[in-house]
């Protein structure tokens, strides 16, 4: 799905400084959990979309668990919330009108997710073997390339197949144009 790849320049700035990349996943762990409760408030009258959710909300919410006993562990404490100019960017492509809305919000999901897959194998690959967050990350990507593929099967469940694929195009595009324009910094994003 991605159209451009992460610079060495991001994995190294953020492999040195791991710590801080630590303090800004956790956050997005708990915004991923956010937005997937938000997606079963908005659609509850999709119940596959609403089982899968919750689902995912509860997988999120652990995953931020398990990136705070780490935070813990390093005695770092969490930090507050900052906006997330690739997130804020990618929901601007988001079509207003109602059927629209639900694919492209299915789709900048299921993006935002490879992008997470990318740069935490990315992580994982270029840690030190004796990192105990090498085989921490390498289980996160895992989880990330499956919430991508998770967020395209539901878009066509509800969408044609080709509808979707015709977006996912699209929105790959700009998303490859968003992550191109963003500053190198300690994110995920």
């Amino acid at each position: 799905m991605l159209q451009c790849l992460t610079s060495q320049e991001w994995v190294d700035l953020n492999v040195k400084k791991i710590e801080d990349f630590l303090l800004d996943h956790a956050s997005c762990e708990r915004k991923a959990s956010g937005m997937a409760m938000s997606m079963v408030a908005h659609y509850p009258d999709r119940p596959k979309l609403v089982r899968y959710m919750i689902s995912l909300a509860q997988e999120e919410l652990e995953h931020f668990r398990q990136v705070w006993v780490r935070i813990n562990e390093r005695g770092l404490q969490l930090g507050p919330d900052t906006k997330d100019i690739y997130v804020r960017s990618l929901r601007g492509l988001l079509r207003s009108n109602t059927e629209h809305y639900l694919l492209d919000r299915l789709v900048v999901a299921g993006i935002i997710e490879a992008r997470g897959h990318e740069r935490f194998q990315l992580l994982a690959d270029n840690l030190p073997d004796s990192s105990t967050l090498k085989s921490f990350y390498v289980h996160i990507a895992k989880s990330e390339d499956r919430h991508a593929r998770l967020f395209i099967d539901l878009a066509k469940e509800f969408f044609p197949d080709e509808e979707v694929d015709k977006r996912v195009i699209e929105i790959s595009s700009s998303e490859a144009e968003i992550v191109r324009d963003l500053p190198i910094r300690v994110a995920l994003h």
